[in-house]
């Protein structure tokens, strides 16, 4: 069964990242079935201070405890759907130092996103994009863009329109596909030989 991690992105007090998460969740698992499973992996769970490891995790492992448990968790995945909001055009800080922690283990895994913001975080996740290209993750086409004018209430009260519903079955059909194929790319990383250790 493949297994895809829910990434909330937003740490910040108050976000809707949560909600807009469950939603993914929920739907993601009645239209996949008994193929993937799914799980929601909260940053706000892993209190990643700004990044603290002395090399660059393309060369080594991290050292940190924090670093170990995030490597792991993240290790454990064959595929992601980022869930962002977008501040100043780009995604939050905490989501971008999330992904800066690790390298071998974001390798050969497809990743979608689904953006929140008032132009649906369009800006971004072309940065994403750009980030998975570098990690070697396979970035999917199909993505959700949620407005915060549209399809959500005082911009709290998330109430995503019925189209979305098929945009994300899209977006996870295709994930699906890509984390089969690329099967063979997912190399052990240093977290998965610590793990077994």
């Amino acid at each position: 069964m493949i297994r895809i991690g829910i990434i909330i992105g937003s740490t910040r007090p108050g976000r809707n990242g949560d909600q807009v998460a469950r939603w993914v969740g929920h739907l993601a698992a009645d239209h996949a079935g008994e193929a993937a499973d799914f799980a929601l992996v909260d940053l706000a769970d892993y209190a990643l201070p700004l990044l603290d490891e002395p090399l660059p995790a393309a060369s080594v492992p991290g050292r940190q405890p924090h670093t170990r448990r995030w490597a792991r968790q993240v290790a454990s995945y064959d595929a992601f759907i980022i869930v962002t909001p977008e501040y100043n055009t780009a995604p939050p800080a905490s989501l971008t130092n999330a992904i800066d922690y690790l390298h071998p283990e974001w390798g050969g895994k497809p990743v979608g996103y689904v953006g929140y913001g008032v132009f649906g975080a369009v800006m971004a996740v072309q940065k994403l994009r750009a980030q998975a290209g570098v990690l070697r993750m396979a970035d999917i086409g199909p993505q959700v863009a949620l407005s915060l004018h549209e399809d959500f209430v005082g911009f709290s009260d998330f109430r995503p329109r019925p189209r979305h519903t098929a945009q994300l079955h899209e977006l996870v059909d295709e994930l699906l596909v890509w984390a089969r194929a690329l099967e063979p790319l997912r190399a052990p990383s240093p977290a998965d030989a610590e793990h077994v250790a």
